[in-house]
């Protein structure tokens, strides 16, 4: 995030963004509470003209569900973003990409609190994006921020491997 910002991208932080990376690295901040106020600040941030990321983080599926091993509810929230996400795509400009994640697993049929260690998802769209790549298991996930800054143009990261030209960002 700090190398975007120090190269005069717009890094703005959806959610709870702000809180999990100590405000470092951000241009603008619109803390949310819900998954509906966030998916509902993503699309006022998409009607803005901005040149950068925005990072968005749905608070309810960790805060909720995930942690409270709620997989009705869990399930329930992924209908919805699913319904938001025609939204979204009407709303990206050409040569935006949306990447779907998280930052560590919690099998909300699990038992327990904690998290899980399965993998995590990483979904790539847009117009760009070629279709039905298969990244495989990353390493880290430094991966991703190693893509956004070599797409971006902003140099290296000291850890991970692009993966920009494998879907087509480059």
């Amino acid at each position: 995030l700090d190398l975007l910002k120090d190269n005069g991208k717009d890094v703005i932080g959806i959610g709870k963004i702000e809180d999990l990376f100590a405000g470092r690295g951000l241009t603008q901040r619109d803390h949310t509470e819900t998954n509906r106020d966030g998916m509902a600040a993503t699309l006022h941030w998409l009607e803005r003209d901005f040149t950068g990321l925005l990072f968005v983080n749905l608070v309810e599926f960790d805060m909720l569900w995930g942690h409270r091993r709620d997989s009705e509810g869990y399930a329930q929230a992924l209908r919805e973003v699913d319904s938001w996400f025609g939204q979204v795509q009407e709303s990206m400009r050409p040569g935006d990409a949306i990447f779907f994640t998280a930052d560590h697993g919690v099998d909300p049929t699990y038992r327990g609190t904690d998290h899980t260690r399965e993998h995590v998802p990483l979904l790539a769209y847009g117009e760009l994006i070629r279709a039905g790549v298969n990244l495989g298991v990353r390493p880290t996930y430094a991966d991703l921020g190693q893509t956004l800054a070599q797409t971006f143009d902003v140099g290296r990261l000291a850890a991970g491997s692009s993966f920009a030209h494998e879907i087509g960002l480059l």
